[in-house]
């Protein structure tokens, strides 16, 4: 009977000293895995660190070269044809170092207050291209998807108010539609300021314009919103924001429609960079000009109007809340802001033109001389 009880307890000995030998070897397979990964992150630290160098080096040594071409061309050290085979050589290496993987070694640029307000002192460069192209694209999807929103919504405020509210705005309905406008431009600055970080060449007026936007927004929601008696005269611009909101839809519309289609035709050329975008009044070709610049110069025209309207009503004691001058002074200033950056493109667009017009002109003489 000894012996059973011995035998008894060695056998539950033995499953405790099976499950401490498991369990050393599962603290040095996870003291190894440890070590493993620091030293695989540490080589890549430096293989990181060696890239970066590289690439700063390649990047300053392009231009170095590019200033010494145009340099030697002045000085007539070196013939204008050689020079722009040369210039058109350090181009494509350009465009290779800027385009492909290489290209998040160079340095990024800065992120910005906006960004360390919301996001706080994070990097949001993607170390990989297909994950800044993918940012990108997420981009565009938000775009399309709050283009239809913000053409549905307006619409729906102005049916409503005919048809059910007997000619008056009741205060929820358009704060709940201004408070969408606050999240919409919060979300488009955001991701234009990360798109920025990654390589886009966002200008930086669109970015500015949606802060302008954004402080409307929030602006806006603390202006009361009362059904009086006189309720249409002092909503009048209420109104007149909600049709501009939907001619607004309607050109975000087409923009994403044809803008996109045209800047990948710009990218497949090798004039336009896989991270650029298009936004505002960045249209191509002649015939999308002939239609989106009328809508565009129409709606900064209206806004302008609006926020004049907004001023009058201000000034005359129709309404007397600071809201209603500071809503009137944003929209002025986005009018006149977004009028010049269409004018200065139509004029960038207009002397690149010219120009490869005139490129075009020289090789046809050189190719007649050369046949003469």
């Amino acid at each position: 009977m000894g012996d059973s009880t011995a035998a008894d307890g060695g056998d539950n000995r033995l499953p405790e000293r099976n499950a401490g030998e498991e369990v050393c070897r599962l603290v040095e397979q996870s003291k190894e895995l440890q070590e493993s990964a620091s030293a695989l992150i540490s080589r890549n630290s430096q293989e990181d660190a060696s890239l970066r160098q590289r690439a700063l080096a390649l990047d300053s040594n392009i231009k170095m070269l590019r200033s010494f071409i145009d340099s030697s061309v002045k000085k007539g050290n070196l013939d204008s044809k050689r020079a722009e085979k040369l210039s058109e050589e350090l181009s494509r290496a350009s465009y290779a170092l800027s385009e492909g993987d290489a290209a998040t070694f160079l340095p990024c640029k800065s992120h910005g207050r906006f960004l360390r307000m919301f996001l706080g002192p994070i990097n949001v460069r993607a170390n990989r291209k297909d994950i800044q192209l993918k940012v990108k694209e997420e981009y565009y999807s938000f775009r399309d998807r709050t283009a239809y929103l913000f053409l549905f919504f307006p619409s729906l405020l102005l049916v409503l108010r005919s048809q059910l509210w007997g000619g008056c705005f009741p205060a929820l309905p358009v704060q709940i539609y201004q408070a969408w406008l606050l999240f919409l431009y919060t979300a488009l600055a955001l991701r234009e300021n990360i798109l920025r970080v990654n390589g886009s060449d966002i200008r930086p007026w669109w970015i500015y314009h949606h802060y302008c936007a954004m402080g409307m927004a929030l602006i806006s929601l603390t202006w009361e919103i009362e059904k009086q008696p006189d309720c249409a005269l002092k909503q009048k611009g209420i109104q007149l924001f909600l049709r501009w909101a939907i001619m607004q839809g309607v050109a975000m519309l087409l923009q994403n429609r044809y803008q996109r289609q045209r800047l990948y035709t710009r990218i497949a050329l090798g004039k336009a960079r896989r991270m650029d975008v298009v936004w505002g009044e960045t249209a191509g070709v002649k015939g999308q000009l002939w239609l989106l610049l009328p809508i565009l110069f129409v709606l900064q025209a209206f806004e302008a109007y609006v926020g004049v309207l907004l001023l009058q009503t201000a000034v005359v004691g129709v309404v007397s809340e600071w809201q209603v001058v500071a809503c009137g002074l944003l929209l002025i200033v986005m009018a006149v802001g977004n009028f010049a950056n269409t004018v200065q493109t139509l004029v960038l667009k207009s002397r690149f033109k010219a120009k490869m017009k005139r490129g075009k002109s020289k090789s046809d003489l050189s190719r007649v001389s050369k046949d003469q």
